[in-house]
């Protein structure tokens, strides 16, 4: 009976909702409450509730033991890294010989330099050829073309219509020509089939 304010529903309710660790450690090993089975750990008596919320000093010595070389091995790493990185480093060209890297590394700059001009000229060159295919094909399409090769133009007088047919002239009728080079004004005698 002197345990049973520990069997109370709120009590039992209050031990299962907390959040923290519950350890109880009511009455002695042969007496058990309902707060003893709501508890995360039960201990059978005070003292051995103590023994299982405190570690021993034999278990705190082996876990700082166990921390320390864990720490030294850690150590040991980051440093044995941060040599291989230094080595590395240290091993560059750049730190070994700077003025032969610069050089390198001048001499890298001209080459694309060169290669970027011939690629630039090349381009341009291509693009001068098509220009040039563009341009005869065009001049050959052209009347002038036309005309440079003997053959004129002939247009009516004042009106400067284009003639292609002979029957389009009566006797009398003005025609102006045009050749590659100049042309002429002239009157038809005669209008031939």
């Amino acid at each position: 009976e002197d345990l049973w304010a520990f069997n109370s529903e709120e009590v039992v309710r209050a031990i299962a909702a907390s959040k923290i660790p519950v350890v109880s450690a009511v009455g002695h090993d042969i007496d058990v409450t309902l707060a003893d089975l709501a508890a995360d750990v039960r201990a059978l008596t005070p003292t051995d509730a103590a023994s299982k919320v405190v570690p021993s000093r034999e278990e705190v010595t082996e876990m700082m033991n166990r921390l320390i070389v864990r720490l030294q091995s850690s150590m040991a790493l980051r440093l044995q890294m941060g040599r291989a990185v230094l080595e590395r480093v240290a091993g560059h060209a750049f730190f070994r010989r700077p003025k032969d890297w610069l050089y390198e590394k001048a001499q890298m700059l001209d080459e694309w330099d060169d290669r970027l001009e011939r690629a630039g000229r090349l381009a341009l060159e291509r693009l001068f050829h098509k220009l040039q295919q563009k341009v005869t094909h065009l001049e050959s399409l052209s009347p002038l073309g036309v005309l440079s090769r003997g053959y004129s133009m002939t247009f009516t007088h004042p009106a400067g219509q284009l003639l292609v047919r002979a029957s389009e002239l009566r006797p009398g009728d003005q025609i102006r020509t045009r050749f590659a080079q100049g042309g002429a004004i002239s009157r038809i005698d005669e209008v031939l089939p």
